[in-house]
């Protein structure tokens, strides 16, 4: 793993645990095989908070939405903390906001 999916790691798991604000967050393990709806259980509104957080930080060269809002409810389930991470390097290493 490169320095750039490492930082990008451990700056979505910050956000991730921000977002679910409960005690508990602290203790999870947020991995690249992590998953959003299996071991986070995140529910639609902490999606929406997420996706808030990443506009913040990264402003619009991540485009979250647009690209959750590309994909079918079955990747949406399946999404893993990886999947997201990756997104983001590609996005900040193209400087495009696809």
């Amino acid at each position: 793993m490169t320095d750039i999916h490492q930082d990008t790691l451990e700056r979505l798991a910050g956000f991730i645990r921000e977002v679910i604000g409960e005690e508990w967050a602290d203790d999870i393990e947020i991995v690249t095989e992590t998953s959003f709806n299996n071991d986070l259980e995140l529910e639609s509104i902490e999606f929406v908070s997420l996706a808030e957080k990443l506009q913040e930080h990264y402003g619009k060269r991540v485009d979250f939405v647009g690209w959750l809002s590309g994909k079918d409810i079955n990747e949406i389930i399946q999404l893993t903390v990886g999947d997201l991470a990756e997104f983001i390097v590609t996005c900040l290493s193209s400087g495009s906001t696809a």
